[in-house]
């Protein structure tokens, strides 16, 4: 199937084209008003003060510290950052899907009114896969490699809707894959994982994400080694699952041109922390920190002739031995002594949008 033949195709641009600050805020018209429009609104999930650290040879890695974040129904939130920013630890935390070795703690972490941390593990296992899809970063390890596609989608149906039987689930899944635009569904869901190509593969995860019409996608860098053309046909097709489903999102992602293309609203975190929200159109057209900044002005832009790109000098920091004060200012233009000693508070700073800088009126 090409990407002219999914519904929404068309609209969706290769991932990095609407990178350009400019462009990326006319590609989404009304984003930020529609981000604006949701303040207030009750969350479909809520965390507050969100900490993971992990036990390692090295001492304790920081993953993630004091995250807080909101999602309402129906928006996309992408949540951005290099990698090592903290953003996948955050998403597996809200199912419980970390490793033993993790230690997390958080004030709350709520689905529907419900802190998913007093759950059972059989309760739990009630939503994964059923009001709260997920979409992992590598489908080929994600799958089970001895199973064939239609019995893993199946099962997923089988588990969460107690009134379809095995021959009932089989169909669905034939359906499902023919609704992601696998070809020849009632065919290809008797093949393994090892025999669908890396888009398939996603396309597969996409189906078993939303096999139970889920209430919130949870979507682990769904692009990740797909090749361009692929990439846009993904993105297309989680535009569209949304549309099917009414789905809220999460969208993980370091892509900024995703990022553009798809989402209402969007959390930057930088080592572990949130360091700015924003609606979209906002964050693309004055970003409030540094570090958002600098992202944004390391890709190339569609509108502006430039002879190199502006890259953010510097690493991430090391988790296990994070910097005083704020986190970013070896690497920040703005770094002043207050930020060597000093971490900066996340505030708000209008309607729907926060910032984690001292100096973020400068900005403006």
């Amino acid at each position: 199937m090409t990407a002219e033949q999914i519904p929404g195709a068309a609209a969706a641009s290769v991932p990095g084209a609407a990178s350009a600050p400019g462009a990326a805020a006319a590609s989404v018209p009304g984003a930020a008003p529609a981000a604006a429009q949701r303040v207030g609104e009750a969350p479909l999930l809520r965390i507050d003060g969100l900490s993971v650290d992990f036990h390692t040879d090295d001492g304790v890695v920081h993953a993630v510290t004091d995250v807080s974040l909101e999602v309402v129904a129906g928006e996309i939130v992408a949540i951005v950052g290099e990698s090592g920013s903290g953003k996948t630890v955050t998403a597996m935390s809200v199912l419980r899907l970390l490793p033993k070795a993790a230690e997390v703690s958080a004030d709350a972490i709520a689905f529907r009114g419900t802190d998913l941390r007093t759950l059972s593990g059989s309760e739990l296992r009630k939503v994964r896969g059923g009001p709260v899809g997920m979409i992992f970063q590598d489908p080929m390890t994600a799958l089970n490699p001895v199973m064939t596609i239609g019995a893993q989608v199946a099962e997923a149906v089988v588990l969460h809707q107690a009134r379809s039987d095995k021959k009932a689930a089989w169909q669905r899944a034939v359906e499902l894959l023919r609704l992601v635009g696998v070809p020849d569904p009632a065919e290809r869901v008797k093949q393994y994982p090892h025999e669908f190509s890396g888009g398939m593969r996603q396309r597969a995860m996409i189906a078993m994400a939303i096999a139970n019409d889920p209430d919130l996608i949870i979507a682990d860098e769904p692009t990740t080694a797909l090749d361009v053309t692929i990439q846009a046909q993904v993105l297309a097709l989680l535009k569209k699952a949304q549309a099917e489903t009414g789905a809220a999102t999460i969208l993980i992602t370091h892509d900024l041109g995703i990022v553009a293309e798809l989402a209402d609203r969007v959390v930057v975190m930088y080592a572990g922390r949130v360091v700015e929200t924003a609606g979209v159109g906002e964050l693309f057209a004055t970003p409030r920190h540094p570090y958002t900044k600098g992202l944004l002005a390391s890709l190339p832009r569609m509108d502006v002739d430039v002879d190199q790109l502006d890259p953010i000098p510097g690493n991430p920091p090391n988790m296990a031995d994070p910097p005083a004060g704020c986190a970013f200012h070896p690497r920040c233009p703005l770094a002043r002594d207050k930020c060597l000693t000093d971490r900066p508070p996340l505030l708000a700073i209008g309607a729907g949008r926060t910032s984690a800088c001292h100096f973020s009126e400068e900005l403006a």
